[in-house]
């Protein structure tokens, strides 16, 4: 049986968007609208570390040298926090770019989707910036993660594709359409399969792709619901965020798909984690944060 909690840990106006967990033992979470970065370690009261309050920042992972890296979409800045809350802000070469998405690769570096100029970046711990240009202009590249076989997978929400990029010095992207049209992709993941999955916010629809390219769709009973995030569980299945809906739903490799609502109303989820303490996390724009147990 699963049980869900929401724990509140900021104002309503604040907008908790994505959430990660660190080796430290602790979530950490972002503050879109606050320009802030929240730890919590469950069962214990939050940290707040203020930035900028107009910076934006908007997707947060661990990064390899024990600190937090985000980026601030506003601000058009890659962050460093460390769980001390020093906090060091390097800005991109290419002005307004948006940086979205942050992962990190299998070579050291972060890496990370720039919305407005069409390029994926890469960012080495200490500091230094190279981008690489996508060849379809206005494909708003948004979630990015590491897959299996050593390259960063991404989507690209207005390109209605998910792309491929290898983590060498001179990288190779590949792109591979849809099946869906104006599907409009946005989390993603790597699964417990070796595949990479994603979330269709604008078809209702979780989808898998092998690292072959093979795409596989599976429709949500809701295709209203605008998911979100995905995450991978530690049981084989795969956890994603319903914005739309005001649900969080699971969905095993072979398909099958089970819902659960969140206890408050229009909770706007979206971010999702598996947490320290094996649950499922996710960020609740309202001011709170979801655990469930599974």
């Amino acid at each position: 049986m699963t049980t869900v909690e929401e724990h509140p840990v900021s104002a309503p106006d604040e907008g908790p968007y994505a959430i990660a967990t660190c080796p430290d033992g602790a979530l950490w979470y972002t503050l879109v609208h606050s320009g802030r970065i929240g730890r919590l370690v469950p069962g214990q009261q939050p940290t707040i570390h203020q930035l900028d309050p107009d910076g934006g920042p908007t997707i947060i992972t661990a990064g390899p040298d024990g600190a937090m890296w985000f980026t601030e979409h506003r601000a058009h800045r890659i962050g460093r926090v460390t769980v001390d809350g020093s906090v060091r802000e390097f800005a991109l070469p290419t002005a307004e770019c948006g940086p979205f998405g942050i992962a990190a690769g299998s070579d050291g570096a972060l890496w990370f989707t720039e919305t407005n100029s069409d390029r994926i970046g890469r960012i080495t711990p200490q500091g230094q910036v190279t981008e690489f240009p996508l060849p379809t202009p206005g494909a708003f590249p948004a979630a990015i993660t590491a897959g299996a076989d050593g390259a960063l997978w991404f989507t690209l929400n207005a390109g209605n594709a998910i792309g491929r990029i290898s983590a060498d010095a001179n990288p190779t992207i590949t792109l591979h359409p849809l099946p869906t049209e104006a599907a409009a992709p946005v989390g993603i993941t790597a699964g417990p399969d070796g595949a990479v999955w994603f979330v269709e916010i604008g078809a209702g629809q979780i989808g898998r792709i092998d690292t072959d390219g093979v795409i596989t769709e599976f429709p949500l009973p809701d295709r209203t619901a605008r998911p979100h995030a995905i995450t991978a569980g530690n049981d084989g299945t795969l956890w994603f965020t319903e914005w739309g809906a005001n649900r969080i739903g699971a969905i095993t490799i072979d398909g099958a798909i089970t819902m659960h609502e969140l206890p408050t109303a229009q909770s706007e989820p979206h971010g999702i984690t598996l947490g320290p303490d094996g649950a499922v996390w996710a960020a609740l724009e309202i001011g709170a944060l979801a655990r469930l147990a599974v």
